[in-house]
């Protein structure tokens, strides 16, 4: 069961991971990555990032070149919220395939 506190993390976290996510998509036209969920440790020690990317194509390679540059990603996060939180968490980048997975099963369904 998610605390009240960690759940205020994880909005926060989310709102402000999927800010810098759309500052550095803008250079890159045509992908679209969105931050579909985001799950913080008790501890608040640990962040769990889910990613929804587009094209789904690309998926592997951007969420690689994502877990290259965590810290860095890490860094302009714990800018964003230093005022609302003592210690950024470390971060964690997971691919959420559950839109790809939605289609297939609707493809199935028409068939």
């Amino acid at each position: 069961m998610e605390s009240t506190r960690q759940a205020k993390i994880s909005r926060l976290l989310q709102k402000e991971l999927s800010e810098i996510f759309r500052q550095q998509t803008a250079k890159t036209h045509g992908t679209l990555v969105s931050v579909s969920i985001v799950r913080v440790s008790p501890d608040l020690s640990i962040a769990k990032v889910y990613l929804s990317i587009f094209p789904s194509e690309r998926s592997q390679e951007l969420l690689e070149s994502i877990r290259n540059n965590a810290k860095t990603i890490r860094y302009e996060l714990a800018q964003k919220v230093r005022f609302q939180l003592r210690k950024c968490p470390d971060l964690s980048f997971y691919l959420d395939d559950s839109l790809d997975y939605i289609d297939n099963i609707d493809k199935l369904l028409t068939k």
